[in-house]
């Protein structure tokens, strides 16, 4: 940010190359897709992750407490299940924008 500031201020009116910031001239739609769709799936697994860490903590902490071990079993296993799903769609996108 500070870097553009620099930037629009040294040059004043001058056009601003999106590269000249940091930001990769798309010339590809498979390209643009792939780079979307690769932040998405990251941030579906980082929250897969952090739900995981959480309800292992709520599994800890439960004393045991049948609601909060049920309760972070599910959380577990609905974690899972979606960090699955989420490197399926990933390889199988993967695989089709390889293909175009």
């Amino acid at each position: 940010m500070i870097e553009l500031l620099k930037l629009l201020a040294a040059e004043g009116t001058k056009k601003i190359d999106p590269s000249t910031i940091g930001v990769p001239k798309v010339t590809d739609a498979n390209t643009a897709l792939a780079g979307l769709l690769n932040v998405v799936y990251s941030a579906a697994g980082i929250l897969c992750v952090m739900i995981i860490v959480f309800a292992g903590y709520i599994y800890v902490t439960s004393d045991g407490n049948a609601a909060n071990i049920k309760l972070a079993k599910n959380a577990i296993i609905g974690a899972v299940t979606g960090l699955i799903v989420v490197i399926a769609a990933f390889a199988i996108t993967q695989f089709v924008i390889g293909r175009f």
